[in-house]
């Protein structure tokens, strides 16, 4: 009988604690130079133009200094994972675009750098900033490498994730974030044109 109470509360703790892990092992297995460098901002639930928006978050910069997406308040934001040397790294050109075309009416494009899908996003902030710039005239925020799926996922996009469920199938994909901070759309670049995130932006302004 000892025995069998002994196995039984041996199960009963490996059920405890294998609950509440985050998509760990779903999605794509990060490569050796991926980092997770946002943290999630402390805030008070009871702060309703806070809580459970975008702007509960702060992210890092390229230098490494912290930045609450609170800063971005009252925009309509598209937040993109991206890579270097994808095939759809060309749509660096068409985010730009967009991002000059609408930034007056209250629009800004929020870059973050990932290396998780083929290892397509490699080297440091600035190997992948001066080629964006160089390459797109990119002129909209980029911000510090980040892993999207798995266990070391950003806080950010565990969130986006649990408004529009599903880990992230590749580079460039996209939500959009309406004026209060919420999640209003998803669009995967194998599935989504450039011409359907447009389309939803604009609906937002």
């Amino acid at each position: 009988m000892k025995y069998t109470a002994f196995f039984v509360a041996a199960i009963a703790a490996m059920l405890f604690y294998g609950c509440g892990k985050d998509d760990a092992g779903q999605g794509n297995t990060p490569s050796g130079d991926n980092q997770t460098t946002d943290t999630t901002e402390v805030i008070n639930p009871d702060d309703t133009a806070t809580y459970d928006r975008i702007y509960q978050f702060k992210v890092l910069d390229g230098q490494g200094d912290s930045v609450s997406l609170a800063d971005y308040r009252g925009q309509v934001l598209l937040v993109v994972n991206t890579a270097t040397q994808c095939g759809y790294t060309p749509q660096y050109t068409d985010l730009e675009r967009i991002y000059e075309t609408y930034r007056d009416q209250g629009f800004t494009v929020l870059d973050f750098p990932c290396n998780q899908f083929g290892g397509q996003a490699p080297g440091s902030y600035d190997d992948i900033h001066d080629f964006c710039t160089g390459t797109y005239n990119i002129t909209f925020p980029q911000f510090a490498k980040i892993n999207v799926n798995g266990a070391t996922a950003s806080p950010l996009y565990v969130w986006l994730k649990s408004k529009r469920p599903g880990n992230i199938p590749w580079n460039f994909t996209k939500f959009v974030i309406n004026r209060k901070g919420e999640v209003v759309g998803r669009f995967d670049a194998q599935t989504s044109s450039m011409l359907d995130v447009q389309n939803a932006i604009v609906n937002q302004l």
